[in-house]
């Protein structure tokens, strides 16, 4: 309820006035009990739902709302409109309701601004032809408003059913670039970058919300699926029976009877087609929010001609304002990991300006002394939640809760509509104090998301953290079993059975902590090296930086610029003078990782210098070791001199910009490598890149002609500009099919390129003076960094992240994180906001002396053997053999590093004799909850 209104001063020292609406509920008395929306006469169109339903004037936005506490809505509020009405303020039983409440203006001194106000979902209803009229065609949708009929928490609960008249749709199609792509009838020339693929992710998910059989069809231009992983959730679309039509409809008009839809459009053949739909999805667009233009004027920043905020491609999230960062769709339309990464890339730049004042004002967050459970008999307490209706949709959680209370050694039950929310928090930590619990059991959804919530709450207490256990009734029951809630119910009764005969076993566990390194290693020298370098050593922290070639700048030197123009080699030159001159940088070219040992916070490893072995110790590594061009064994490549690959091509213009004044024609083949059962991925970058060169070539040459031969054009965000920049010139796309590639010969002495074009429905025959074939970005071969870290590669060879959302820039081992090509291929801008984010996830580790680990280890019994099987599946190499004596004689047995240790059990599981457990999952605990499975109720 707060905005910025005026920002004074500069970085290091800013004065920010922000504005502070009235509540008109205290949020310190408000129990979220929701008696003054219950009671409140008035009623709204619901925005969170995109208006498919409504709420009252006092309401929260949504269940899961941080603060959950009431606000009045001044807008629509009867008595604040006309002065009369207060039955809110009459039935709230806590006497939260204060209408006396005011508007409030409110100082902050800080050093650095980070703007993340997000985007504003196009609105087509000022569009006739896309047919969004909820009055005569009801059953043509928004995304939005289809993603909200999916959504449990939305207007029909995740049953999806069409608005017209609440039936389940059986047809359903969707239409890309609605408000993207678009300088006609909404200046939105930009793509939206997110389209494509949350649509293809709607319609894979539509039949988890219907019973009957589908029939779903996705109308685009070019199907932009450039993420990573994102072409093979493509291919698995079609192969699931998804249609795609490249077509653009043109009229959408009501059904028969108003119901559904039909749509007019025309084929490639050129046939005028019509087709009826029960639904009808528009894939709308992203636009800069609202309030861009007046927060870009407070803030002192400039904005693009589409009212994005303005970065650079080697600054890609620093404002125009010294001081001022960015992230997230506020810079350019971008999905969830690269918003995600800019805003751990935003908050390293940020700290990079605040590092002379690091840790003046921080402060550790303290809990009261632990309760001692020794001797004491558990008194559990269990608390289910109905997660709005996600749980509570499919689950009886009343009949859950009854039967919960018929358990032994369960003193208190609770049900809770949303366990995770900050009230819900408060509630149960004076419910153990109120109740005396030394053990808790929250039947909710996953302990990977929520469980270090719940334990963070048990600390606050004065309880173990490990005296929780969960039972993720949600994501292993209700979202599974939605058709079968009396067997779901029951399922979530021995759920939670389990939990509790678990419960009843747990022990206090200690904490674990190791001493943090605070220096780091960087492996590879590129742009995305060097970025990681000097931001962490302008943190203060000492850098080591390793490169296996005899210069720094990697794939750089090959670019000769952005796709904004800027001149890459000066940008790269800078760098390394930077880096090389940097007090906290030493830099080791001609070098290699030879081994690599210890943990989070502690490794150590030998490099080769250039023959010359030395040790290093440090707390943190980022991986940057990039990638390599694709070299065809297609298209002529290697054979004919004329044939040359981008980077090839790139070198001739370089070296020769005045081959093109002559030349007549030159063609482009896009994804040479890519997008084929070898390699099923999209290499990201190649179109763009195709797009500038094309637009050098008619700089140079304006009567060149330049043909683009492509499956589809993936010039996504603002790169769209370009492509229509060079279709204004006058380059010539044509499309083909992947049974139907380009055909690249010599017919005497000529070169020619011959392929299908859809629109000409013919063949055409061009000779040309070059072909320039898009090569594929492709990994190194070389394994061997990911052997010695145990760190995860994917099925393409490129390192994979811990969470591509959660955590896009950490590796799968601790203390590791990733940036650039070797991640996967990205443009510049990306592998340098990669680069900043690992800095900042880096610093995360090195800002500490200490770090405390999880307590879910392994740990040896007295039964082992040294048997050594634990030690032969352990992927983490936690485990190892040592000697030790015992009347006399020398026996081995297992010890655990508990810094690598990720508690897996692999161990356990595997060891014959029970001589190695895992904390929280000891034999006796397991079988507790195998005899309570095994149980009838």
């Amino acid at each position: 309820m707060s905005e910025v209104v005026g920002v004074s001063g500069d970085a290091g020292n800013f004065t920010v006035k922000v504005r502070q609406k009235p509540r008109y509920v205290e949020m310190d008395k408000c129990i979220a009990c929701g008696l003054c929306a219950e009671k409140c006469p008035k009623k709204v169109s619901n925005e969170y739902n995109a208006g498919l339903d409504t709420r009252k004037a006092a309401y929260i936005e949504y269940g899961q709302a941080v603060p959950l506490k009431y606000v009045i809505d001044a807008e629509n509020c009867i008595y604040l409109k006309s002065g009369k009405c207060r039955a809110c303020e009459k039935f709230c039983p806590t006497g939260a309701i204060n209408f006396e409440d005011k508007e409030k203006t409110i100082d902050l001194n800080v050093g650095a601004v980070i703007a993340a106000p997000g985007f504003k979902p196009y609105d087509p209803t000022s569009v006739d032809f896309f047919g969004h009229d909820r009055k005569n065609v009801p059953d043509c949708v928004t995304s939005l408003e289809y993603e909200r009929l999916l959504s449990a928490s939305g207007p029909c609960m995740g049953h999806l059913v069409r608005p017209s008249d609440h039936k389940e749709p059986q047809k359903i199609a969707w239409l890309q670039c609605v408000g993207s792509r678009n300088t006609n009838k909404c200046d939105n020339g930009f793509c939206s970058s997110v389209c494509c693929m949350y649509a293809i992710k709607q319609a894979m998910v539509t039949a988890d919300h219907t019973a009957g059989e589908l029939d779903q069809t996705i109308y685009y231009m070019d199907i932009r699926s450039h993420g990573k992983e994102f072409e093979k959730y493509y291919e698995d679309a079609k192969k699931k029976g998804i249609k795609f039509v490249r077509a653009r409809p043109h009229t959408v008009m009501p059904g028969e009877g108003g119901k559904g839809v039909r749509i007019r459009y025309a084929s490639e053949d050129g046939r005028e087609i019509y087709e009826d739909y029960d639904l009808f999805v528009l894939s709308i667009g992203l636009e800069a929010p609202t309030s861009a233009e007046a927060l870009s004027k407070t803030l002192g920043i400039k904005t693009d001609k589409y009212n994005f905020a303005l970065t650079g491609s080697f600054a890609p999230v620093s404002a125009s304002r010294p001081g001022i960062f960015v992230s997230g769709a506020f810079q350019g339309p971008k999905d969830i990991p690269q918003s995600v990464t800019e805003a751990s890339s935003a908050a390293a730049m940020a700290a990079a300006t605040l590092v002379e004042a690091k840790g003046t004002l921080t402060k550790a967050k303290t809990y009261p002394p632990e309760m001692s459970v020794a001797g004491q008999a558990p008194r559990i307490g269990v608390f289910v939640c109905s997660c709005g209706i996600n749980i509570a949709g499919t689950v009886d959680v009343k009949k859950v809760m009854e039967y919960a209370k018929s358990l032994p050694n369960v003193a208190f039950v609770e049900n809770n509509l949303f366990t995770c929310s900050a009230d819900t928090q408060d509630l149960i930590s004076a419910k153990i104090k109120e109740h005396k619990l030394n053990r808790v059991v929250v039947a909710a959804c996953t302990p990977r998301t929520h469980e270090p919530l719940f334990q963070d709450t048990m600390a606050s207490t004065g309880l173990n953290k490990y005296l929780f256990e969960m039972a993720n009734i949600r994501n292993q029951n209700s979202w599974v079993h939605q058709n079968e809630p009396e067997k779901a119910t029951q399922k979530a009764m021995d759920q939670v059975r389990m939990a509790v005969a678990k419960a009843q076993y747990l022990e206090p566990l200690d904490k674990i902590s190791v001493n943090v390194i605070q220096k780091a290693l960087v492996i590879g020298g590129g742009i995305s090296g060097m970025t990681s370098a000097l931001g962490l050593a302008n943190q203060g922290y000492p850098v080591t930086l390793i490169e296996k070639g005899d210069q720094l700048g990697g794939n750089a030197w090959a670019l000769s610029h952005t796709w904004k123009g800027e001149e890459i080699k000066p940008f790269v030159e800078g760098l390394i003078k930077q880096v090389e001159g940097h007090k906290n940088i030493k830099v080791y070219k001609k070098a290699q990782l030879k081994s690599a040992t210890g943990s989070v916070g502690s490794f150590t490893s030998k490099i080769d210098a250039g023959g010359q072995e030395l040790a290093l110790n440090y707390g943190v590594a980022v991986v940057a070791t990039g990638a390599k061009e694709y070299k065809p064994k297609e298209y002529l490549y290697g054979q004919d001199k004329r044939v040359l690959t981008h980077l090839d091509f790139e070198a001739l213009l370089k070296s020769n910009p005045g081959a093109m004044k002559n030349a007549k024609n030159v063609a482009f083949i896009q994804c040479v490598g890519s997008r084929d059962d070898e390699r099923p991925y999209c290499s990201r970058v190649c179109c763009s890149h195709s797009v500038e060169a094309a637009l050098s070539i008619k700089k140079i040459n304006p009567n060149a002609g330049v043909f683009v031969f492509n499956r589809d054009i993936r010039t996504y965000g603002h790169r769209e500009d370009i492509y229509r920049e060079s279709r204004e010139k006058g380059v010539m796309y044509v499309r083909y099919e992947p049974e139907a590639k380009p055909k690249v010969y010599t017919e005497g002495s000529a070169l020619f390129i011959e392929g299908y074009d859809p629109i000409l429905q013919d063949s055409v025959k061009i000779p040309v003076d070059y072909v320039v074939l898009a090569s594929a970005i492709v990994p190194h071969k070389d394994d061997s960094l990911s052997k010695l870290y145990k760190c995860s590669v994917g099925a393409d060879g490129f390192l994979t992240e811990a969470h591509p959302k959660l955590k896009p820039v950490d590796l799968s081992v601790d203390g590791l994180f990733v940036a650039g090509l070797c991640h996967y291929p990205k443009p510049v801008d990306e592998a340098i906001g990669q680069a900043q984010a690992a800095v900042s996830r880096a610093s995360t580790i090195l800002s500490q002396a200490t770090m405390t680990l999880d307590s879910i280890k392994s740990y040896r019994t007295d039964n082992c053997d040294g048997c050594a099987l634990c030690v032969d599946v352990c992927p983490y190499l936690a485990i190892s053999l040592e000697d030790y004596q015992k009347d006399g004689y020398t026996y081995r047995r297992i010890k655990t590093e508990q810094a690598l240790c990720k508690g897996c059990g692999l161990c356990e599981a595997t060891c014959p004799k029970q001589g190695v457990y895992v904390h929280g999952f000891t034999m006796d605990q397991i079988k507790a909850q195998v005899d309570a499975m095994l149980e009838s109720v």
